[in-house]
């Protein structure tokens, strides 16, 4: 590993490439440290005492609970690609635009900056009505500044994401979560230390975390690798004077096809009725119904999600992937699967194969998902970093690294996967 690294820093494309983003991070956390101004500190730590908050706090690096510029952090930008995504599939104008090529992708790029900005502006004005009560001087300016100074941070941020995907290396916006999600990690550790501190968890409970940290990575990595490859044979064709075709290759199934966007959906069903109960009497008896149903180690709420992850995977899966489409396709370039006919068999085949997938990716996600909420109930550890956070996590490390693995390649080098 120490070998590649050294191998990549010799490229002086790359180094630049890793350097502007660096760089580019390295703004984002300082972002993350600049308050937004007229707000009392310690009326703020009040107000965001609910758990409710977590993985918001999570993904936008610890920017939310104190409120600064970053504080909705990329959230607007992801919503607004969903529901882009979600489009695409129902309104025939998107799925030219997704057809198009690459004025297609540009004009779709700037309908997810527009909805970004939108849906940041709305969550923005929202939220500074919800901290009125924490401002120095809770008037009509004071909102309309913390509104203003949330939506143009959450755009500074898509911008710098922008900037990461076309001039360093990696996913911009991607990177700018898996930052976010990686500096809780110091605070966790220090909470873990104190919890073994003041004997809240014993040693053997932090080493048995420890234990299934370990191994949920290392099924992270081998549900996000792994595939199932089909063989497609291509009959021989003859066009003139030259032969095409009559090569075998193979069409790549992930067994996660619908990576962690079920996960993100479920959460933001569960999480929607207690955000917005939030705006209200936090003593009445209703909000203390739901928030207290609605916990990460209520039997409820972990019924509820794995039941959405299922339904969400199913869904995304089947949206992503038309298996009319591909076998359409193949059969129109004269591919096939050996032992199926063109067509409507070779369909059914892949509809059938792929809900097999789906299956296994739904069962491994709501695993992932629910053993953090699990453990919390267990041992009582209030710990956020859990399995949208992980998932996260290492699939932008994975794509990072397979950018950085792909420049070694091109100039011979030896990369990091052997």
């Amino acid at each position: 590993m120490f070998s590649a690294l050294a191998n990549a820093w010799k490229i002086p494309e790359l180094r630049r490439k890793i350097l502007f983003t660096l760089l580019m991070l390295v703004i984002f956390r300082l972002g993350s440290h600049i308050p937004v101004p007229g707000i009392d500190r310690d009326l703020l730590a009040t107000m965001f005492q609910s758990d409710i908050f977590g993985w918001i706090d999570i993904i936008s690096g610890g920017s939310f609970k104190n409120l600064t510029i970053f504080a909705m952090g990329i959230i607007p930008y992801i919503n607004a690609s969903i529901i882009i995504q979600l489009l695409t599939m129902v309104v025939p104008y998107f799925q030219r635009l997704q057809k198009s090529g690459t004025e297609g992708r540009k004009k779709m790029a700037q309908y997810i900056r527009f909805g970004a900005v939108i849906l940041g502006a709305l969550q923005a004005i929202v939220m500074s009505i919800y901290l009125r009560s924490a401002m120095v001087d809770p008037g009509f300016w004071s909102v309309l500044v913390c509104t203003i100074v949330l939506t143009a941070g959450t755009a500074f941020l898509m911008w710098l994401g922008e900037q990461i995907t076309e001039n360093g290396i990696g996913n911009g916006i991607s990177l700018i979560i898996f930052a976010g999600i990686v500096s809780r990690l110091p605070s966790g550790a220090m909470t873990i230390y104190e919890y073994a501190k003041t004997g809240t968890v014993s040693v053997i409970g932090i080493i048995i975390l420890l234990v299934v940290a370990i191994l949920m990575i290392a099924g992270v990595v081998a549900v996000q690798e792994g595939q199932r490859r089909i063989t497609v044979q291509y009959s021989k064709r003859v066009i003139g004077r030259k032969v095409y075709g009559g090569q075998s290759t193979h069409i790549p199934m992930k067994i996660n096809q619908a990576g962690v966007i079920p996960i993100i959906f479920a959460m933001a069903l569960l999480t929607f009725p207690t955000v917005i109960l939030g705006l209200f009497d936090p003593n009445s008896s209703v909000v203390q119904f739901f928030n207290r149903i609605l916990a990460f180690d209520h039997p409820f709420y972990i019924i509820a999600y794995a039941i959405l992850i299922f339904l969400f995977s199913y869904f995304y899966t089947a949206a992503t992937f038309n298996a009319t489409d591909v076998a359409d396709n193949m059969r129109k370039n004269g591919g096939f699967i050996p032992g199926l006919r063109p067509g409507k068999p070779t369909a059914e085949y892949l509809d059938k194969v792929l809900s097999r997938l789906t299956f296994s990716g739904a069962t491994f996600l709501t695993i992932i998902a629910l053993l953090p909420s699990i453990f919390m109930g267990i041992t009582g550890m209030n710990l956020y970093f859990g399995g949208t956070s992980l998932l996260i996590a290492v699939g932008v490390a994975l794509d990072t690294m397979k950018q950085i693995e792909s420049h070694l390649l091109m100039r011979h080098y030896q990369g990091f996967m052997k």
